[in-house]
């Protein structure tokens, strides 16, 4: 327990949960193992929290990063969710950074400019790239229908198809994408 308090850090006065200890305990183990190759990578790694997400065909697990260690965790994105499904067994996992929306009242908290990363549009878009993780997008579209609904259909690289069972993940990609943004998105590979 001691040892994966350094993997688990929460805002103050918020207490971590089970799922979240049960996460930073497995970083840690990943982080130890001697058969590791990220193991140097992972030694400055630290979640801020965990949650489960209900898919359609069972559980993806949403593991929080705090911005700060997202670059590192970004060059180790595709071992570590292998690492980490390997320990949390039939759970999709997906990797996100804790990004900051500023409001159209930014100016209360202080600052003269908002930037463009904190506005909602590039927050949202910035949780798309973060949640397909090891493959690319291609394209995107928006599909409004007549009764004012949309639906963002995202294009993903076809290379990527084959490797590391994305195609499954690809409802889980959607469910998680909704719960985070509240917004409907349909994963898929083009056809050719």
């Amino acid at each position: 327990m001691l040892n994966t308090r350094k993997k688990l850090v929460k805002e103050k006065g918020a207490a971590p949960t089970e799922l979240d200890q049960e996460v930073a305990k497995a970083l840690f183990d990943i982080e130890v193992s001697p058969s590791c190759d990220i193991k140097a990578d992972l030694k400055d790694v630290y979640i801020s929290g965990a949650k489960d997400v209900e898919v359609k065909h069972g559980v993806a697990m949403v593991v929080h990063f705090p911005f700060r260690v997202w670059k590192t965790v970004k060059k180790i994105q595709g071992r570590l969710i292998r690492e980490l499904e390997k320990k949390f067994t039939r759970k999709h996992v997906v990797l996100v950074a804790n990004r900051t929306i500023l409001d159209k009242n930014f100016r209360r908290k202080g600052l003269k400019v908002r930037p463009r990363s904190r506005t909602l549009t590039a927050v949202h878009e910035s949780i798309l790239e973060d949640l397909v993780g090891p493959t690319e997008i291609v394209g995107k579209r928006t599909r409004i229908s007549v009764d004012g609904s949309k639906l963002m259909k995202v294009l993903l690289d076809p290379k990527d198809k084959d490797k590391e069972n994305i195609e499954s993940k690809l409802p889980a990609f959607a469910a998680v994408y909704k719960k985070l943004t509240n917004k409907e998105a349909q994963f898929m590979f083009p056809t050719a």
